[in-house]
């Protein structure tokens, strides 16, 4: 029996150069189920992102899901992109395995957590304050280009890693301190400034986008204050559940979070396209 991938329409095409198209996952010419794709809207047209892939219940462990991934690969090739990236949600092993197995690499994960109503109490000596004009100017200039490394430390070239850092930072801070919903802050220690706190508060949860303890104060007990931080900020804003990214390979980050009850919401993976 021979899986294809059929067409459901015209490929879409954009002006930026942008691609999107759906197939059927089609056995003998049956459809047993589907697979969207389209270029990034981040990274732009060299890279694909596998939007669905979706088989049939009574078709499953048959290899279909393979084929149909192995075939966007070559479609994506067709396009001229030369990565493939998936998100894959928590509640689906079987796609996490099968991404695995067809050499996906996992870039970074989502987590959340449902807050407690009472948050537990800083440790003696240690203070949150709102990060100051003067401290978010330099805190901006390095947060860029660390999140910029980030990115190309797991397969990104530099360029399109600056675009993005660049992007998501205009994107999240446009009016900077003073950003609708953001809190900004700076953790001390008997009154030592120790490390650094961005937490967004949205319409149903807060959102960490950046948690750091300097370099000198590593190993204390700090990043842990932070998160409590975190979580005390996002329940005085009335918000009951808290998430987060993590990016692969930072394993103390990985370790702190789940210690704290965080549990993966997707997995975000890539391949390069040789």
């Amino acid at each position: 029996m021979t899986t294809t991938l059929r067409p459901t329409g015209p490929l879409q095409r954009s002006a930026d150069g942008s691609k999107a198209r759906t197939f059927d996952v089609c056995v003998n010419s049956r459809p047993v189920g589907s697979i969207a794709l389209a270029t990034h809207d981040v990274f732009g047209p060299q890279v694909c992102r596998v939007v669905a892939l979706r088989i049939e219940e009574p078709d499953r462990r048959r290899g279909r899901a393979t084929v149909a991934a192995l075939a966007a690969e070559e479609v994506a090739r067709g396009w001229g992109c030369r990565r493939i990236e998936a998100a894959v949600p928590a509640e689906s092993p079987g796609a996490l395995r099968l991404a695995t197995a067809l050499g996906y690499v996992e870039r970074n994960r989502g987590m959340a957590k449902r807050l407690p109503a009472e948050p537990p109490a800083l440790p003696a000596g240690v203070r949150g304050r709102p990060m100051t004009e003067d401290e978010y100017t330099a805190w901006l200039a390095e947060a860029k280009l660390s999140y910029a490394r980030t990115w190309i430390e797991r397969g990104v070239p530099e360029d399109e890693a600056r675009a993005k850092s660049e992007a998501d930072h205009a994107d999240n801070l446009p009016q900077g301190l003073a950003t609708p919903g953001v809190l900004l802050s700076v953790l001390t220690d008997r009154g030592e400034r120790v490390g650094h706190l961005w937490l967004k508060v949205n319409d149903d949860a807060g959102f960490v986008f950046d948690v750091e303890v300097g370099e000198r104060h590593r190993g204390r007990g700090h990043g842990r204050s932070l998160m409590l931080l975190a979580e005390a900020q996002t329940r005085a804003a009335g918000k009951h559940s808290l998430a987060l990214n993590v990016f692969a390979g930072n394993t103390p980050a990985l370790r702190l979070y789940e210690s704290l009850g965080y549990e993966p919401l997707s997995y975000h993976l890539y391949k390069p396209l040789l």
